[in-house]
């Protein structure tokens, strides 16, 4: 019999045997989706993890390290902060009054002198020869003057007599008085010489310190010269003239027509040091409608010489000191759209916020007008991850408010 081919029997393909005897590139796409997934799933727990971290821990969570500090009960300054210049009290420019040669200089660059001081000396010679002249020339016309009044004696007695004429007499009455005015003349003389004399010494007319020299020993100088010999500044006391606002001047005009004293202080360009302190003098008659500012004066003793002529210098004028306020440190003070607040905290280091009124702030320390009373503790470092009722554990003792003399600026905020 003729062998035949058996049937074989097969089995159908299973799903997963149809998955990998399909394409490679059939089945990418696939993987992408898979990745994608991944992708989008960890970018949800990022932004889940981002957020809960954002909004702060939740009342009853974990405690939150902070740093606090006592409100006190204290004084805090108010000042007027303003930009001045140093002026000196006095400056001299010291010119020649004659005509000559300039033989000796009795002083040095930058020496302080007194009042009356001799500086320099003009060749004293011309000026001498001119008194001697006139001198001589008065003591000729007294001689004449003595003469003619001896005459005039004579001539009344004799007038009296009827031994001479009346009109002889006259006109010696009359010489007498031409040689009285000769001699009005010749003293005006002498002392016009004298003068010329005087002015061949350059003496100080001030007490100050004498700047950079001018001229030198031979030199001949002239009345008419346009440049000083010498120019003398009085260093000791010194002024400066500042400016504060308008709105600012009001207070102190107050204060200074009450007689009170009104303390300045003066700090070098970025308010380091200070370089001395003084005293409010008076204010200028007009405000200055460019600026809106006006003008004011302040004396300082300048012993120490720290305040020089021209030098800019920051000015701060305390115009009052208020007492008895609510202090706080300036870093414990927040802000918002409601307005500023801080973070007490309460005995069972839990957190409180406190909407507050803020005062004078000064360095590192604000008053508070309202909202925080005496003694209690205000957080004044970790209050970004805070929010009303959390717990706080303390990362160092509470102290109290810093002190407010330190050269911050001064101003008033929240009102």
């Amino acid at each position: 019999m003729p062998m035949t081919d058996s049937p074989v029997k097969t089995s159908e393909p299973t799903p997963h045997e149809i998955i990998r005897a399909l394409p490679e590139r059939r089945r990418k796409p696939r993987r992408r989706w898979y990745v994608l997934l991944v992708v989008v799933l960890a970018a949800l727990v990022l932004w889940l993890y981002l957020s809960h971290n954002a909004a702060g821990p939740r009342p009853g969570g974990a405690a939150v390290p902070v740093a606090v500090a006592k409100a006190v009960l204290g004084d805090i300054p108010v000042y007027l902060d303003g930009l001045g210049s140093v002026a000196a009290f006095y400056t001299v420019n010291l010119h020649s009054r004659v005509d000559g040669q300039l033989v000796s200089v009795a002083i040095k660059e930058g020496q302080y002198v007194k009042a009356g001081d001799l500086l320099a000396q003009i060749d004293p010679r011309p000026f001498q020869a001119q008194l001697d002249s006139a001198q001589g020339q008065l003591d000729k016309d007294q001689a004449l003057l003595a003469n003619a009044r001896l005459d005039l004696e004579r001539y009344r007695t004799l007038a009296a007599e009827k031994a001479v004429p009346r009109q002889q007499y006259d006109t010696q009455a009359a010489t007498v008085g031409q040689y009285e005015g000769i001699v009005k003349t010749d003293m005006g003389a002498v002392e016009s010489a004298r003068l010329q004399l005087a002015y061949s010494r350059i003496t100080s007319p001030i007490p100050g310190r004498v700047g950079l020299s001018q001229v030198d020993p031979g030199n001949i100088v002239h009345a008419a010269d346009t440049t000083p010999l010498f120019v003398i500044t009085q260093l000791h006391p010194i002024a400066v003239v500042f400016t504060l606002p308008e709105d600012s001047l009001p207070p102190v005009m107050q204060k200074l027509r009450a007689g009170g004293r009104l303390p300045v202080e003066a700090y070098n360009r970025d308010k380091t040091l200070k370089l001395g302190t003084g005293a409010l003098l008076t204010a200028d008659n007009e405000i200055d409608p460019n600026s809106g500012t006006a003008k004011l004066k302040a004396i300082f003793d300048n012993r120490g010489e720290a305040l020089f002529p021209n030098q800019f210098v920051n000015i701060r004028l305390l115009l009052e000191t208020r007492r008895g306020q609510v202090i706080v440190p300036s870093a414990a003070v927040q802000r918002s759209s409601k307005g500023d607040y801080v973070y007490v905290n309460r005995p069972d280091n839990t957190v409180e916020l406190r909407l507050v009124k803020t005062g004078i702030v000064e360095g590192d320390s604000t008053s508070l007008d309202s909202g925080v009373k005496a003694d209690e503790s205000v957080v004044t470092d970790g209050a970004d991850k805070l929010q009303p009722g959390s717990a706080v554990t303390l990362s160092g003792a509470a102290t109290g408010a810093p002190g407010a003399t330190a050269p911050g600026k001064g101003k008033r905020r929240g009102k």
